[in-house]
């Protein structure tokens, strides 16, 4: 009989090899006699085995027991699917997507995320990959700490991470390589940030700067656009003249679809945002309307205007966004169902961290109803 004992627990099984009680050696665990020699050597390698099996456990997953090292020693374990195998394998689908129906920053967010889980595998483990089934509560949490500390991830970032980890997880589940949900008892909390906005006077004050440089000019441009708009960057970005249409009321419409979700985004253009596209009308070829540099550097030379115009928020290109849902829109009157739709969001609840009640529109609407009022007591 062979006896392996790991971590206090034992397992045991038949070599299926026999001999006399009077040639063994029950101290030494070994054969005597004449004909001990081969069984000797048998025994040996079938120890060495063993220690193999044992050692690449070690490596390779998050634990390893006596059965688990006895089964695979018999040839009774299954092959069981990776976690960063099956990340890699989901990113380079995700990949050939890129342009069809999804981002190319969606696809960075996963592959930033798989390149966590790696270095805090190797950080913890000491192991290269970890099988799907050894993922519990404990990894996640763990996972997490390790975001927050070495990684120096916010909270908000670090639930970010979180929520493309356990899209993994629920593709496992899906494709039945793991039984049960290892986030069942683990929330991911997102804390709201209040991103800012412009007033309006801060929009004239970017509208009136004279700019030397072409440069700025055009991230000018491209920035008060979208504020009139409320169009993310890379849909900005993708703005052809096909998407640039005459209604049933006359008056041209953006139509387009938002690159990040698919859905439907028709914006009726504004004074400005017309002057805009008449400044760069077909001075692109391919039926681009407007040059585009990387938002990174976009956001650079914006922070250079902000300067300026002696503007002292935080301004980036999304804050255009948040500018048109809360002063061009939701601050001269238009329903928050409305906002959701231009924006392309699927329901009202998506909008809800744009919406501010602003306190000229909090003065307007009480003196709309001061004349209803009486006067005097």
């Amino acid at each position: 009989m062979a006896r392996i004992t790991i971590d206090g627990k034992i397992c045991q099984f038949s070599t299926k090899q026999s001999i006399h009680p009077n040639n063994w050696n029950v101290k030494a665990g070994k054969a005597t006699g004449k004909a001990a020699g081969q069984l000797n050597n048998l025994l040996d390698d079938i120890k060495a085995s063993l220690n193999q099996i044992y050692h690449e456990q070690q490596r390779r997953d998050n634990y390893v027991t006596a059965e688990k090292v006895k089964n695979e020693f018999l040839g009774h374990t299954e092959h069981h699917e990776t976690l960063l195998n099956l990340f890699e394998k989901h990113n380079n689908d995700v990949k050939q997507l890129i342009g069809i129906s999804k981002s190319a920053s969606t696809y960075q967010k996963y592959e930033v995320t798989r390149k966590h889980l790696a270095s805090f595998i190797q950080y913890k483990y000491n192991i290269s990959d970890i099988a799907l089934k050894e993922i519990n509560l404990m990894f996640i949490t763990d996972f997490e700490v390790y975001l927050k500390t070495i990684g120096k991830c916010n909270s908000n970032t670090t639930a970010k991470f979180m929520q493309f980890f356990k899209r993994i997880i629920l593709i496992a589940r899906n494709n039945s390589l793991i039984i049960g949900d290892p986030f069942a008892n683990y929330k991911i909390r997102l804390q709201r940030v209040d991103r800012g906005y412009l007033t309006e006077e801060e929009i004239k004050k970017i509208l009136k700067l004279k700019l030397v440089s072409e440069r700025l000019e055009h991230v000018r441009d491209l920035f008060i656009f979208s504020c009139f708009c409320g169009l993310a960057y890379i849909d900005v970005a993708g703005l052809r003249k096909e998407h640039i249409r005459k209604l049933f009321d006359g008056n041209l419409w953006i139509m387009t679809k938002r690159v990040k979700t698919g859905t439907n985004v028709n914006v009726p253009l504004l004074d400005i945002p017309k002057m805009i596209l008449d400044k760069y009308k077909d001075k692109l070829p391919n039926g681009k309307i407007f040059p585009v540099i990387s938002n990174q550097k976009l956001n650079s030379y914006l922070k250079e205007i902000a300067d300026l115009a002696g503007i002292e928020k935080n301004l980036t290109f999304h804050l255009a966004r948040h500018t048109f849902a809360t002063t061009i829109a939701l601050g001269n009157g238009v329903s928050i169902e409305s906002v959701a739709k231009i924006l392309g969001h699927s329901n009202t609840k998506m909008t809800q961290h744009y919406a501010r009640v602003l306190d000229s529109k909090i003065m307007r609407e009480m003196d709309g109803i001061s004349d209803d009022l009486p006067h005097k007591p």
